[in-house]
């Protein structure tokens, strides 16, 4: 399988590109690198070395006219569209260029895809925030969508275009509402993903700052198995589409989260706290049942179990002499 991954240099995306080359498949990926890593793409570049040449990386924007150029020349049998500006504080302080990058840019993609006859696109929704605040959780795909932010009014955007596309070219779409990912290459000095963050400030023995007092609840699922759950739309039948929950129904607040990462890493953390941040939900989980149904996915990792492979892999990234801050 021909498959094109734009963000992918991203933590999940480069994951993505990791187990579709693990797979067999042909894959270009597609970043600007403006907040993927270029290091998230080493294993994967490093297969082309023994041959044959299976990766191939483009840095590109997706607002750039090339783009169309760059589809067309790939001819993939899927575009996985999770290039993204996903960082909430900056859509409210900036909403029109939280808008060009995932408005814009998912329009683009959407043009490329049509102009080079590509039908699949498994598009990276999000959904922790496209509901806004159900009264019922864990929420399910028939509630209503209701954002309540910049950065979830431009993504929800993206699905209605691509829904519009769907109509009007043939295009078979599957967007997958994503609930909060964590894991391994996840950017832990970014804005977004608290696991990443708490446990490297644990870890390099910074405080650790909680918004809000603590109560608000998310649904975490870990990025491996948000990988499968795109691995098996690109897959499905092209009559298999539509919208489906990522998540594991499951609601852990942000005081259980710290607990956790604490006792995974042996620390004695006491967090701060401070006022929480404008445009963010007091609490949200996702039913998976219709992907269940229609896709056969289902979560493996345990939070427990996913939080100590992320642990790992941050100590590994972080402390150059494990074990001198974890326990001391």
């Amino acid at each position: 399988m021909r498959t094109l991954i734009t963000g992918a240099a991203g933590f999940i995306g480069s994951t993505l590109v990791d187990r579709l080359l693990a797979e067999g498949h042909d894959v270009v990926g597609i970043d600007n690198l403006s907040s993927g890593l270029a290091a998230n793409l080493e294993r994967a570049l490093a297969r082309n070395a023994p041959g044959p040449r299976r990766f191939t990386f483009v840095k590109a924007d997706l607002q750039a006219p090339e783009l169309v150029d760059i589809v067309a020349g790939t001819n993939p049998d899927v575009v996985f569209h999770l290039a993204a500006q996903v960082d909430l504080r900056a859509s409210v302080a900036d909403p029109q260029f939280d808008a060009r990058c995932n408005v814009l840019g998912t329009i683009n993609v959407l043009e490329a895809c049509r102009r080079a006859g590509v039908r699949r696109v498994v598009y990276a929704a999000s959904g922790g925030s496209r509901y806004g605040a159900p009264t019922r959780l864990p929420v399910d795909e028939t509630a209503e969508v209701d954002p309540l932010s910049p950065y979830a009014a431009a993504k929800a955007a993206g699905e209605m275009y691509i829904r519009a596309y769907a109509g009007m070219y043939g295009i078979a779409p599957i967007c997958l509402g994503l609930a909060n990912v964590y894991g391994p290459r996840q950017n832990p000095h970014g804005e977004a993903g608290v696991i990443a963050i708490f446990g490297s400030r644990m870890i390099s023995g910074r405080p650790v700052t909680v918004f809000g007092d603590g109560t608000a609840a998310r649904d975490y699922v870990y990025v491996d198995d948000v990988v499968d759950a795109f691995v098996r739309a690109g897959r499905a039948p092209l009559t298999t589409v539509g919208m489906y929950n990522i998540g594991t129904g499951r609601q852990t607040t942000v005081t259980e989260v710290h607990r956790l990462m604490a006792a995974v890493l042996d620390e004695a953390s006491v967090p701060c706290h401070a006022a929480a941040r404008t445009g963010e939900l007091q609490a949200i989980a996702l039913d998976a049942t219709k992907a269940h149904r229609d896709l056969g996915w289902a979560p493996a990792v345990d939070l427990v179990e996913g939080i100590r492979r992320t642990a790992e892999w941050l100590r590994a990234t972080l402390d150059p002499e494990p074990g001198l801050l974890i326990g001391a």
